[in-house]
């Protein structure tokens, strides 16, 4: 990694608005001249997109054991990170991701309550030293959220998880939040142009512009 290049991570809900996030940090970037790539997880990569159809499609003959949904959240992850982030930050790229591994940790960690060490492992394996410079979670009310993703249409199998398990995956994104320093918190339930403001003041104080 070139010292000029950035691995930056959104976070956040179904309906917290990543993808409207993304865009505007986006521009925000590239207006300040800087090369960058945008991606997601799970997918990013031709075989990474096939795991995300797997793990996302409603399965009616077979219940997906929460292991292996987290096995193949990391497995699509390992293909992403070798194939598309590495290189990209090894050739002075910003990188810009829809999701990172601490969806893993909020979601099958939080959501599912699988063991902490378990992902942990996997954690270490698959990354390595790899960390994001800076991850934006979007904070936002699951029920506020989940409103949001159905008026966008069909959800996905996932998405279709009881308001429990998104209260979960909330509480421990906010945990994981209050623990590390590069991770900043927006408040999602604003309107857009707030949001925006937020995201302008993070990036500003964070990479000292």
């Amino acid at each position: 990694m070139t010292a000029a290049a950035k691995f930056i991570v959104v976070e956040g809900l179904e309906g917290a608005g990543k993808s409207t996030a993304i865009s505007h940090i986006q521009h925000y970037l590239q207006q300040r001249g800087k090369d960058v790539i945008c991606t997601r997880e799970p997918g990013g990569t031709p075989l990474a997109e096939s795991l995300r159809n797997l793990v996302k499609q409603v399965q009616t003959s077979e219940t997906v054991a929460p292991q292996t949904e987290l096995l193949l959240m990391y497995a699509a992850r390992m293909q992403l990170v070798l194939n598309v982030i590495k290189p990209a930050l090894a050739q002075g790229k910003w990188v810009l991701a829809d999701r990172h591994d601490m969806s893993s940790r909020a979601y099958q960690g939080g959501g599912r309550q699988l063991d902490e060490a378990f992902i942990n492992q996997l954690r270490t394996a698959v990354l390595g030293d790899l960390r994001p410079d800076l991850t934006l979670y979007l904070d936002i009310d699951p029920a506020i959220g989940l409103e949001r993703a159905r008026q966008r249409g069909e959800l996905d199998r996932i998405e279709q998880e009881q308001l429990a398990f998104f209260q979960r995956t909330r509480q421990k994104y906010l945990q994981i939040a209050a623990s590390e320093a590069n991770i900043i918190v927006i408040d999602a339930s604003q309107p857009v142009a707030s949001v925006q403001q937020q995201l302008t003041t993070a990036l500003d104080n964070a990479l000292g512009q």
